[in-house]
Formats: C-alpha cells, sequence, structure tokens
C-alpha cells in the first residue's frame, strides 16, 4: 500500500476569482474532491496527506473516502516546501525507502490503470517514475515579435504529467536540496534530476489534464463524463 501527497496549497491565480480552483465546482463537487476520489478508489492507494495553505478556509474537512484516511497538514510558498511538509507530515509507518505518489490536486482526470502503470514500472527501477507523453505537436521558437523563426526538434521532448512516485527520503533530499540552493523546482522529477538521477517516463493517458485556466473546467466536465460514461 503507498501514500498519497496531494500539494493544494496554491491560489490558482489563472483561473481568477477569490476561491482557489481546487475548490471550484466539477459536475456539483470540488475539484479537489474529484482527484481525491480518483486516487483513493486505487486498491494499491493507503490514504492521501493533502497539503493545505495556511489561511485556507475553505477545505470541506474530509477525513475519509473510500473508507481511507484524508489527512492534511500546512504546505510552504512554494511547490518544493508543500510537497516536503507533506512527506514530513506522513504517518510514522512511512518509512524513508518507501516509495510514494505525488499528485496535483488540479488533476481530477487520472485514471486506476494509470496508476497501475506506474506502479509496475516503478518498482523495477532503481530510482523512481512519473508519468508522461512524448510531444506529438510541432513545435515553433519564436522572436520577441511573436513571429516564428523556426521549428524546434521534439524528438525526445515529453509532456509531465502526476502523479509522480519516488522513496520518501529521496524525495525530501532532493527538495531539501532544491531549496538550499534557491532553485524553485517545477515539479518532483527537477528535483530529482538535480542530484543526477534519471526517472522513468511512463507514458501515460493525454486526458489526464491539469485544470489551470477557466476554459479546462469544460473539458475536465467533459473528460469525467467520458471516463464514467455519464451522459452530458
Amino acid at each position: 500500500m503507498i501514500w498519497v501527497v496531494l500539494p493544494a496549497a496554491g491560489q490558482g491565480s489563472r483561473v481568477g476569482g477569490s476561491l482557489p480552483k481546487q475548490y471550484l465546482p466539477v459536475l456539483g463537487q470540488p475539484l479537489i474532491w474529484h482527484t481525491l476520489h480518483a486516487v483513493l478508489a486505487h486498491p494499491d492507494v493507503a490514504g492521501v496527506m493533502v497539503v493545505l495553505a495556511a489561511d485556507d478556509t475553505h477545505w470541506p474537512g474530509l477525513v475519509c473516502m473510500h473508507d481511507k484516511p484524508v489527512l492534511t497538514c500546512i504546505g510552504g510558498a512554494q511547490r518544493a516546501a508543500s510537497v516536503r511538509a507533506g512527506l514530513l507530515a506522513l504517518p510514522a509507518a512511512v518509512g524513508d525507502a518507501d516509495p510514494v505518489l505525488v499528485h496535483d490536486a488540479a488533476r481530477p482526470c487520472i485514471t486506476g490503470n494509470d496508476i497501475t502503470r506506474l506502479l509496475a514500472a516503478a518498482a523495477g527501477h532503481p530510482v523512481g517514475a512519473l508519468l508522461g507523453a512524448p510531444l506529438r505537436d510541432t513545435l515553433k521558437h519564436a522572436n520577441a515579435a511573436r513571429e516564428d523563426i523556426g521549428t524546434a526538434e521534439r524528438d525526445g521532448l515529453w509532456r509531465v504529467f502526476t502523479p509522480q512516485l519516488f522513496a520518501r527520503g529521496l524525495l525530501i533530499h532532493a527538495l531539501d536540496s532544491a531549496l538550499q540552493a534557491g532553485i524553485e523546482v517545477s515539479d518532483e522529477a527537477m528535483a530529482i534530476e538535480r542530484l543526477g538521477l534519471r526517472p522513468l517516463l511512463v507514458e501515460g493517458r493525454e486526458d489526464n489534464i491539469k485544470v489551470t485556466t477557466q476554459a479546462d473546467f469544460a473539458l475536465a466536465e467533459f473528460v469525467l463524463r467520458h471516463q464514467r460514461g455519464v451522459a452530458a
């Protein structure tokens, strides 16, 4: 069984409004509810540690879902600090050698099959693993005037998703290293890369979208309806 750290201390400023995006409604429930439902439904997940902002007054007070614990702790100003706080707050039974999943609160469309594939791939790798997908779109270089000045090489480039899986102790060490160096890492794999390690990329579903802008809410609803076989 594996624990999940769910950083949810951000404000989602690109969505706009006073309510953090993780609490905005999707199919009649807060966005974060769908994310918790998806990860806790997996049979190999033992529980979730939700990392909240210190001034969060919107958390609905969930303590259990799918008969599994939903715990909370307070995060920091950066993602790395929040994830680190979540890792340190995990139950004492979770050791430094135990693998932990880190998943974005704003990715409600993660499927159980993708979690299973990630766990299986990571079990055979010495560093850890993360979900993603190879880039398939054509990429362009632009100048300051936003004029197309050339086509970029996309071979070997991936879009990166979550969950990402690493041993608890290794990830704490990697995040500490980045924080002490004053480097803001955009995901957990970036912190691991700084140690000279190479996590495994595992191809996942491209509908594992991150809700970032207002338009993404309609897309998330569409994907969730399709996944659940619900008529529009």
